[in-house]
């Protein structure tokens, strides 16, 4: 293997520039983990293209060798999806250089980027252009648009502005064979038969390496309202919502759940966050509206809370009076999970369920762990507004490390078991990688599984793109 894997570093190396291939250990090291720690494998080499072009020939050197590939971004994933396989060599495609802004339309309200742009940077441009765009993700600092596209990401503004599905006009992709498919319209509207697109929407990098995209912008808000409302019961945070929903229509644009344990992981991971509520209580919702032109957000907000006190569903709360305060309320949000970080290695799930049925998903999922550890720890917590829970559990700490990795496998069946009974998703937002693959087959049917499969047939036959990530590899490897 040494001698053609120098080989084919040689080729790379031909091909983009000495700075553009890594293979060195030393150098090759951080794209071997992601956000979580997760680690696999070492990639034969890393290969850093600077335009669609580079892609292309990368992948078509690949695909007439026979080399493996796998496409990464902004290494924050959690299931593994990016990583280097660790039972045979990979090229590691990262987009990391591939910044460029193409063009922005603040008429048409749309901006065509390369694919490795990190989120905060598309933000941040669209404002500059009196225009916004929605997806709002804890590790937005980080996360590249073409890692969001792959991975249908989701984050807290999915109730008001969709998942990244809706958030995509056209894109660009290299297909598994070094062919370019553009996309690149920045139409609202095109119903010209199937939609392509879409299928690489979720693809996690399987069906081909998404390379530029026109994304779908909305106007600024000029006015934001945001509260920490304390409620007695996750039944009771349903019920809230579905009162706001009908007070604020369309103008909610977060609705947050987050029970008494993740508030003091996040005082755990940020010592500079106080309380912003005298007294303790079982759960919260951190809730924002906003709104463009004459609107009044505060009366809107004023009534909810009126109507929502008074009826005991919500106990006390706070609302933000400058941009400053409400920042300090969404840092809650944000360090709750570096909290759980701390706490070392854990449960962490990512499942949808009818909004209707949060409340005992919930009841039942905690149940179910406690049967078989009472010492762990069940956090609850995520998005209401679309289902979408982050049920995770914090073992005991002095459990053996040897005991940690049965435990956690047996706690992710129980909660996926309870999310089966009600009817539910393994996967809201974050996908399927290697991690919830065994899942996933597990779960559908035949048709539906011989269907998948035959879609990554037609892209990517001989299975060397993204192998074994979603559905196992049947290819050949390198």
């Amino acid at each position: 293997m040494n001698d053609r894997k120098y080989e084919i570093i040689e080729h790379l190396t031909a091909m983009l520039g000495a700075s553009g291939v890594l293979h060195e250990s030393g150098d090759c090291e951080r794209y071997r983990r992601d956000w979580a720690g997760h680690e696999l494998g070492a990639p034969l080499a890393v290969v850093r293209p600077k335009n669609t072009e580079e892609v292309a020939q990368v992948v078509g050197f690949c695909h007439e060798h026979r080399v493996c590939m796998v496409p990464q971004g902004g290494h924050t994933g959690l299931v593994k999806g990016a990583l280097p396989d660790s039972r045979y060599p990979e090229v590691v495609i990262s987009l990391e250089r591939m910044t460029r802004i193409r063009h922005i339309d603040p008429l048409n309200f749309s901006m065509a980027v390369d694919s490795g742009c990190i989120l905060e940077q598309v933000k941040r441009v669209a404002e500059e252009h009196d225009c916004f765009f929605p997806l709002s993700l804890g590790a937005q600092g980080s996360c590249q648009i073409g890692g969001n596209i792959a991975t249908n990401a989701g984050g807290v503004n999915v109730l008001r502005y969709g998942m990244m599905r809706e958030l995509v006009l056209g894109m660009e992709v290299v297909l598994p064979n070094g062919e370019i498919w553009n996309g690149m319209q920045a139409l609202h509207k095109d119903n010209r038969g199937y939609n392509l697109q879409q299928l690489f929407l979720g693809s996690e990098g399987t069906l081909g390496i998404v390379t530029g995209a026109v994304l779908k912008l909305s106007p600024r808000p000029e006015q934001s309202q945001t509260a920490l409302l304390a409620l007695p019961s996750v039944e009771a945070a349903v019920r809230l919502y579905a009162q706001a929903r009908r007070a604020c229509s369309d103008l909610l644009s977060a609705f947050e759940l987050i029970p008494r344990q993740c508030m003091e992981l996040a005082f755990e991971a940020s010592p500079q966050l106080s309380d912003p509520l005298d007294t303790a209580y079982p759960h919260y919702v951190l809730l924002e509206l906003d709104a463009t032109g004459p609107v009044d957000l505060a009366g809107m907000l004023e009534h909810l809370l009126e109507a929502s006190m008074e009826s005991e569903v919500v106990l006390d709360g706070v609302l933000a009076s400058s941009g400053q305060q409400a920042d300090q309320l969404w840092l809650i949000r944000e360090s709750m999970v570096e909290g759980q970080l701390l706490r070392g290695e854990h449960l962490r799930t990512d499942v949808s369920v009818p909004i209707s049925a949060i409340s005992r998903c919930v009841e039942q999922a905690t149940a179910a762990v406690s049967a078989i550890e009472p010492k762990a720890t069940t956090i609850a917590y995520g998005h209401i507004g679309d289902g979408n829970l982050h049920i995770n559990v914090l073992p005991p700490a002095d459990m053996a490390k040897d005991q940690l990795s049965h435990l956690l496998g047996r706690l992710e069946t129980a909660i996926f078991e309870v999310v089966d009974r009600c009817d539910g998703s393994i996967s809201a937002e974050h996908g399927i990688g290697r991690s919830k693959q065994e899942a996933l087959l597990a779960r559908s049917s035949e048709t539906e599984l011989k269907l998948l499969a035959g879609i990554k047939a037609v892209f990517d036959p001989h299975h060397l793109m993204g192998a074994g990530r979603i559905l196992p590899s049947t290819g050949e490897a390198s």
